[in-house]
C-alpha cells in the first residue's frame, strides 16, 4: 500500500476499527481508489457471507467517505470494523499501525 496506512483501535466490546485515510490531488485520486478496492475484494474474498453488522454477529463492515475540495483536492476515508479473527487475518494480509 502506497497512499492507505491503517490504524488500528480495538473497542471493549471485541470489535475493532481499522481506519485509513489518503489525501491527494485528482491525479492520484485512482491510485487510492484502486488500493480501496483491493482490501475490499480481498475482504469480500476471504469473509464474503459475514458483511454486516457486529452487533448481528457478522465479521465485518465498512464505511467509504469521498470528498473532494476545489475539484482538485481529494480525500478518502475507509472506516473497517472486524471481528478478532477479521482483524487478525486483515493484519496478516496488509499490516497496520495499533494505536
Amino acid at each position: 500500500m502506497n497512499y492507505l496506512s491503517f490504524d488500528l483501535s480495538e473497542g471493549s466490546d471485541g470489535v475493532a476499527t481499522l481506519e485509513a485515510m489518503a489525501a491527494t490531488s485528482a491525479d492520484e485520486h485512482a491510485a487510492v481508489m484502486a488500493e480501496v478496492q483491493q482490501v475490499l475484494d480481498w475482504a469480500w474474498r476471504h469473509f464474503a457471507h459475514t458483511h454486516g453488522p457486529a452487533d448481528e454477529g457478522m465479521d465485518w463492515d465498512h464505511d467509504l467517505q469521498i470528498s473532494v475540495e476545489d475539484g482538485r483536492w481529494h480525500a478518502v476515508t475507509l472506516t473497517v470494523t472486524g471481528s478478532p479473527r477479521f482483524v487478525e487475518a486483515f493484519l496478516a494480509s496488509f499490516g497496520g499501525r495499533q494505536d
